[in-house]
């Protein structure tokens, strides 16, 4: 056995090639290992900068979604006027106050020349669920024969922006 190291003996040289592929892959693995993750101060970096997104967007957001139920309102009094106009035609005057918008669906007594009902469903409620208001004769505008409103996402009256009264003489 001249010539050969010492403890090469033991080993032939398939088990020595194995085992160095053995170890080839052991320090792969390791090294991948070590870069499949993220650093805690990489995951706040992105949480901080998720959070300035939310911040400035999350606002806007939720603006929008007040306008779209102030345009809600809007074409809902719209539509209603438009069927108190068709009540008006068949009839020949608008319901009363103490008849009020149910009377689109529902025939008032003594009203011989009713013909609706003139709305598909019932009366809608507003986009914060509350009823709408309807006065006949109309007191808001002297071109207004009837007063249609509604109060608004806060209930009262006045307000500003989606709290304001939503109304048919504007």
């Amino acid at each position: 056995m001249e010539g050969v190291p010492i403890g090469y003996t033991l080993f032939s040289y398939r088990s020595v090639v194995e085992i160095n592929v053995m170890s080839e892959v052991l320090i792969r693995l390791k090294e991948k290992h070590h870069q499949a993750g993220f650093t805690l101060l990489e995951l706040l970096v992105v949480m901080v900068i998720v959070g300035l997104l939310a911040g400035y967007v999350g606002p806007k957001y939720f603006a929008q979604i007040g306008k779209s139920e102030v345009k809600t309102a809007r074409a809902q009094i719209e539509a209603l006027g438009k069927a108190l106009d068709q009540y008006r035609l068949d009839v020949g005057h608008y319901p009363t106050t103490e008849q009020g918008l149910a009377a689109l669906n529902t025939p008032p007594n003594n009203e011989r020349k009713w013909q609706g009902p003139y709305l598909k469903k019932e009366v809608p409620r507003d986009p914060w669920d509350n009823p709408y208001f309807y006065q006949m004769p109309g007191t808001q505008s002297q071109y207004s024969e009837y007063d249609i409103w509604s109060l608004g996402s806060d209930g009262a009256s006045g307000g500003n922006d989606t709290a304001a009264d939503i109304v048919s003489w504007r």
